[in-house]
């Protein structure tokens, strides 16, 4: 979309008046005489008393300034600190609180950003943000996609017209759950490259990622009459804090790029300092309120106000665990606080949406943990857009301290609940090689992202074989990242993974094909481990200790295309002796006008699925997830084409549900 889009012109002033140019606080509003002489007071004794808006208290006014005094944008997002006030944010020299929520584009169906948005409006929220994500944004060097779900200037032009204020978190690292915390896989192909320091080969790509990026970013700005009122300097880099000189690096990126709205660091509250930087707003990332964490980040920057980046209202999920949740009435006491103290904050998430596809990160605290397909969050609004219990009671404490009503509530997207889909054809994954392109042919194992494909950029997700011949039984030993099943020609012999990395080979006659199937179950997307993050077999593959030679290596990464090719493939009909790992072919009705449902897999053990060729995530039984989210927008009418990649046991059949069961 062109960087030069500006608002549509049926958008008439006045409604831009009364949507776009909300979030300015009224004189009613002001700076309070019985703050005077407080202003050096510890948080809490200067104006953080009891929670809960009072009836008397003055109402925020989204209405204050007119048509003229917004036709020549002079001023953006300030802080200012004055002897009669707290310091607190000006917009055009008004004062302005910001209650923001987190809605990532990526993560949601495109047809569905309205809703989103304007579920977020109707709850009295005025900002919105989002992290911009590299690894999905440039996933070949220098190919980059803005397109469809990944159009980022029309998400933000949509949040204008919906009347909110967009705060963008670039990166380059975001972390968000997201594989690599949203690096690109190729960057791991230079085993020396040092991730998020000043290392030449990763600022190159920074840099170029900027070029590209910050053209499309800069139109989008308040003082360029879009909606973007405050961009972040990466994430959280106090809890990594490697290279001081990269972060200020960062900082000139911005500046040197066109970027002229207040920018911001977002760190936890014992690692602010590591990651500020001189001159920008320091913010942070908390789960409740905390009169000593604010107190510590005024002593750091004692005349700007305290801004919560991420107030956690709920938390994400990992395969083997169990589901997250946060009470709603602690959410809701906690945002009340935030307002009583004059506290500008960011729900993280407001609507957290979905991890399709492989995108989904992990975690390493001891052990390897994928995050789940959905990104639910426990947030005011469910992964499918529904209202919550936090919802309601959210909108109803911001319509309380708002002097305008709030809009209407949008309807709700129906769901819908589909006859059962019973796979009839099958194909296993032996089959389907000649699908695939061409193999890569290596005397030793060849990680992932370093296989010489993709114009040279490796492979960033899914699956990939590798055969060997073998001619002899004993112990085998590979180091594959992150789990593996391992297969004398189409029998399954074993798992291997990063906390078993030895399996016993029985004795062969002859010579047989050896095949290890790994995946990649998503890269770590917080902390140092990151560095270290190369997956499929990165080592070599020994048997008795000697090393085994002359690997076959079949990419498996999923991708439409290959879907394509598969229609012609010699598929079987379904029996009961049908096993993994295969692919299982159906048809989902959807009837003449598709909507929203959810897929259930009772009796499926592990893999992936595929509507039309779009790949809905993961799904697993050892839970907590056991439905995936299937958007309407993604079906078409009548039949669909439904393709299950199971990696070891199928099911019967495959159910819809017009609720979710997390």
């Amino acid at each position: 979309m062109s960087s030069q889009r500006r608002l549509s012109p049926r958008l008439s002033w006045k409604r831009i008046m009364s949507v776009f140019f909300l979030p300015l606080i009224s004189s009613g509003f002001a700076p309070r005489a019985k703050n005077k002489g407080k202003e050096n007071l510890p948080v809490g004794e200067a104006g953080l008393g009891e929670a809960g808006p009072q009836p008397h208290q003055s109402r925020f006014n989204w209405s204050h300034l007119t048509p003229l005094e917004l036709k020549d944008r002079m001023v953006g997002l300030q802080t200012q600190s004055t002897p009669e006030s707290n310091p607190h944010f000006t917009l055009e020299g008004h004062k302005f609180l910001i209650f923001g929520g987190s809605i990532h584009y990526f993560r949601v169906p495109r047809g569905s950003w309205r809703d989103r948005l304007l579920k977020l409006q109707a709850c009295g929220f005025n900002t919105v943000t989002t992290y911009v994500p590299w690894n999905l944004h440039e996933p070949q060097r220098g190919i980059f996609d803005f397109s469809g779900n990944l159009d980022l200037e029309a998400f933000v032009w949509m949040a204008a017209e919906v009347g909110l204020w967009v705060i963008l978190r670039p990166g380059p690292y975001i972390c968000s759950e997201i594989d690599l915390g949203g690096l690109p896989s190729w960057l791991l192909q230079d085993p020396e490259l040092r991730l998020r320091t000043t290392d030449k080969g990763f600022v190159q790509a920074v840099d170029r990622y900027f070029d590209h990026l910050m053209a499309r970013v800069v139109p989008l700005q308040y003082r360029q009459g879009g909606p973007i009122i405050a961009m972040q300097v990466e994430n959280e880099y106090g809890a990594f804090a490697k290279d001081r000189a990269y972060m200020q690096h960062l900082h000139k990126a911005l500046l040197n790029r066109g970027i002229v709205e207040l920018l911001l660091t977002s760190d936890a509250e014992k690692e602010v300092l590591q990651g500020s930087i001189k001159g920008v707003l320091a913010t942070i990332n908390i789960n409740s309120f905390q009169k000593n964490t604010f107190e510590h980040l005024q002593r750091v920057q004692r005349d700007k106000p305290i801004m919560i980046m991420e107030y956690w209202v709920g938390w994400f999920d990992t395969w083997g665990g169990k589901h997250m949740v946060k009470d709603a009435d602690d959410v809701v006491k906690t945002v009340s606080e935030f307002i009583k103290a004059e506290i500008s904050f960011n729900t993280y998430m407001f609507h957290g949406g979905t991890n399709f596809g492989f995108i989904n990160g992990a975690t390493d605290f001891g052990g390897h943990s994928s995050v789940v397909t959905s990104y639910d969050y426990d947030a005011v609004l469910t992964e499918a857009g529904d209202y919550t219990e936090k919802y309601f009671k959210l909108r109803k404490l911001l319509g309380s301290v708002l002097a305008s009503p709030l809009p209407p509530l949008p309807e709700l997207i129906p769901k819908a609940v589909y006859p059962s889909v019973r796979p009839s054809l099958y194909l296993p994954l032996w089959d389907a090689l000649q699908h695939l392109n061409e193999p890569v042919i290596s005397s030793t194992p060849v990680n992932m992202e370093s296989l010489p494909i993709n114009a040279g950029n490796g492979q960033s997700y899914g699956f990939v074989l590798y055969e060997t011949p073998v001619c002899a039984g004993g112990w085998l030993r590979a180091n594959v990242r992150d789990t593996a099943q391992v297969f004398l020609n189409e029998t399954h012999i074993g798992t291997l993974d990063g906390g078993n990395q030895n399996l016993h080979i029985p004795k062969v006659k002859g010579c047989q094909l050896l095949r290890i199937l790994v995946e990649n179950q998503g890269r770590v997307n917080y902390s140092w481990k990151i560095q270290d993050q190369r997956k499929g077999v990165t080592g070599p593959v020994t048997i008795n200790s000697t090393p085994l030679e002359g690997f076959t290596i079949y990419s498996l990464e999923m991708k439409t295309s290959f879907f394509d090719r598969l229609r012609s493939a010699a598929w079987r009909p379904v029996s009961n002796s049908s096993v993994g790992p295969a692919f299982y072919l159906g048809t989902l009705q959807a009837g003449p006008s598709p909507r929203d449902t959810f897929l259930r897999l009772l009796d499926w053990s592990y893999g992936f699925v595929f509507i039309n060729g779009r790949n809905l995530g993961r799904y697993w039984n050892i839970g907590p997830q056991q439905t995936l989210y299937l958007p309407g927008a993604w079906l078409h009418p009548e039949d669909n084409e439904i393709i299950v990649f199971e990696r070891s046991k199928s099911g019967s059949s495959i159910q819809t549900t017009d609720k979710p069961k997390l």
